[in-house]
C-alpha cells in the first residue's frame, strides 16, 4: 500500500505537473525544439497511463512493481537517457504513420456512429419525457375533476341546509283511536253530535 501510494505521488509529480509547467514554458517561449520534444513526452505518457491501468490490476502482485513504474517515469524524463523521444521515434511514429489512414477512418465512423446514437437516444428521451407529462396531466386532470365534483356536492348540501328544513322521519298520517273489543273506531264526540243532527234532518 505505501509503495502504491509513493509512486502514485511520484507519477503525479514528476510525470504530471513537471512536464506540464515546462510544456507551458515551451508554448510561451515558442521555441520549436521544446515544444516538439513535449509533445512526444504526452504522446508516450498518455500511452503509459493507458496501459497502467491495465497493469495496476493485473500485475501489481509483481515484485518491485511500483518502483519499476517510478524508474520508467524518470528514464522518459530524463534529459539523459531522453527515454520518450526514444520510444517515440522508435516504435510510437512508425506505428502510427503506417496506421494513420484506419485510424482516421475508424473514428469517422466512430464519430458519425455516435452522432446517430446520441440522436437516437434523444429522439427516445424526449417521447418518454411527452409520454410521462402526457400521463401526469391526464392523472391532474382527473383529479381535479374529482375535486371540482366533491365541491358541487358540499355546494349542494349547502343549498339544502339553507332551505326549508325537510324532516327525516316518516310522514304523518292521521292516528285513529279505536276503542271496545271489536276494534271499532271511536269517534269524537263532536263528530258523533254532527252525526246524529243529520240524520234527524
Amino acid at each position: 500500500m505505501v509503495s502504491w501510494i509513493i509512486s502514485r505521488l511520484v507519477v503525479l509529480l514528476f510525470g504530471t505537473l513537471y512536464p506540464a509547467y515546462y510544456s507551458y514554458k515551451a508554448v510561451k517561449s515558442k521555441d520549436i525544439k521544446e515544444y516538439v520534444k513535449w509533445m512526444m513526452y504526452w504522446i508516450i505518457f498518455a500511452l503509459f497511463t493507458t496501459a497502467e491501468t491495465f497493469t495496476d490490476i493485473f500485475l501489481c502482485w509483481f515484485p518491485f512493481y511500483y518502483e519499476l513504474k517510478i524508474a520508467f517515469v524518470a528514464w522518459l524524463l530524463s534529459p539523459y537517457t531522453k527515454g520518450s523521444s526514444l520510444l517515440y521515434r522508435k516504435f510510437v511514429h512508425p506505428t502510427l504513420s503506417s496506421k494513420e489512414k484506419e485510424i482516421d477512418d475508424c473514428l469517422v465512423q466512430a464519430k458519425d456512429r455516435s452522432y446517430d446514437a446520441l440522436v437516437h437516444f434523444g429522439k427516445r428521451g424526449l417521447n418518454v419525457a411527452a409520454t410521462a407529462a402526457v400521463m401526469a396531466a391526464s392523472k391532474g386532470q382527473g383529479a381535479l375533476s374529482e375535486r371540482l365534483r366533491s365541491f358541487s356536492m358540499q355546494d349542494l348540501t349547502t343549498i339544502r341546509g339553507d332551505g326549508a328544513p325537510v324532516p327525516s322521519g316518516p310522514p304523518p298520517s292521521a292516528t285513529v283511536r279505536t276503542s271496545g273489543k271489536h276494534g271499532q273506531p271511536k269517534m269524537s264526540r263532536s263528530a258523533s253530535e254532527s252525526a246524529g243532527s243529520s240524520g234527524t234532518a
